[in-house]
């Protein structure tokens, strides 16, 4: 469980130009990891505003579990497929070099290095190449490796606005990150502290000495201690494992302090969205529960973080492609610490 950092050389990148099918992930059906299986399917030719990105890295996040699922339901209706999954292919999170461009993409050229985030493209990343909207493109530093780059798009963006927008957090403010060892987690306590916040993070024993070396101030240990019975308070809470309802931690809320949802059991997270205007009407708290919103430009922020080592994403494990159902089990079984890389041969 490290912080990976080294370049990775476009040198080993190699095209067949002449091929018309490649490998990918697909499913036909909801379930758990059974259902994704690993087969030929047709390469993608770029629509005239597209870009043919050849994958050479993605990641594993919480959205490709629940979209693997169809769970919570609401994920169907958001994004189609009532019965069966619209989009065959998964995957939101990638980085890779442009292969082709469309008629009328005039930003990008072929053997340009990016990332980008999928989720509102029908998604595709996990496979060896997916068409990408050129507007949806980022470009890569030519000093941040592949894998590095495909952590960020959806899970640090996420860290991004939760903090920023959803908690207005401000430089002096002290942030408690629950789940800070988490793939969210471990970007908003960089992010956090990077916005001048005093940051108390939130994991288990094992994963302390992690938490600290990417800037925590203060560690809790929640195996040890329940972070809301401490008596200490919080300018701003970034719950990303719900561990706790939200009358507990108002209990530990600053008196216009802020209680941001970005992720745990389905059930809390509901009563954060519907219930988290009600409460923050009865007072000067506020409640939300927080829901990602791609932004290429928020995307291209983050980028330069990489890019200038304030912002390094903590990858746990990588696997090859055709191991992407293991990478989501081990996901949802709690296994990962940070993110986890699938690499594209």
């Amino acid at each position: 469980m490290t912080a990976v950092t080294p370049q990775e050389s476009s040198a080993a990148i190699t095209t067949d130009v002449e091929a018309t099918t490649m490998h990918a992930i697909v499913q036909s059906e909801y379930g758990g990891p059974e259902v994704l299986e690993f087969a030929d399917v047709e390469r993608p030719t770029p629509n005239p505003d597209e870009v043919l990105v050849r994958v050479v890295a993605a990641s594993v996040g919480a959205g490709d579990w629940h979209l693997m699922r169809g769970e919570p339901f609401l994920i169907r209706l958001i994004y189609g497929g009532y019965r069966r999954p619209k989009f065959p292919t998964p995957g939101v999170d990638i980085a890779g070099q442009v292969e082709a461009i469309g008629r009328d993409v005039t930003d990008f050229e072929p053997g340009d290095e990016v990332l980008a985030d999928l989720s509102e493209h029908g998604f595709g990343g996990f496979a060896e190449y997916v068409c990408v909207p050129a507007n949806a493109v980022v470009s890569k530093p030519e000093t941040v490796s592949f894998r590095t780059a495909a952590a960020i798009p959806t899970s640090a963006v996420a860290a991004l606005q939760a903090l920023r927008d959803a908690g207005e957090l401000q430089s002096g403010e002290h942030a408690l990150i629950n789940g800070a060892s988490g793939g969210v987690g471990t970007f908003a306590v960089q992010i956090a502290k990077y916005l001048g916040a005093e940051v108390t993070a939130v994991c288990s024993t094992a994963k302390m000495e992690l938490v600290r070396s990417i800037g925590a101030d203060h560690v809790v240990d929640y195996t040890a201690e329940d972070v809301t019975t401490t008596g200490n308070q919080y300018d701003l809470i970034l719950d990303t494992a719900g561990s706790h309802s939200m009358r507990s931690y108002g209990r530990i809320l600053t008196p216009m302090g802020r209680y941001v949802m970005v992720g745990g059991p389905t059930r809390r997270f509901v009563a954060a969205m519907a219930l988290g205007p009600v409460l923050s009407a009865l007072g000067r708290r506020r409640y939300c529960g927080f829901s990602l919103k791609p932004n290429p430009d928020d995307l291209r922020f983050l980028s330069g973080l990489l890019e200038s080592g304030d912002l390094t994403p903590v990858i746990d494990q990588r696997y090859p492609l055709k191991q992407v159902p293991d990478a989501i089990r081990d996901l949802e079984a709690g296994r990962a610490t940070g993110k986890l890389v699938i690499t594209v041969e």
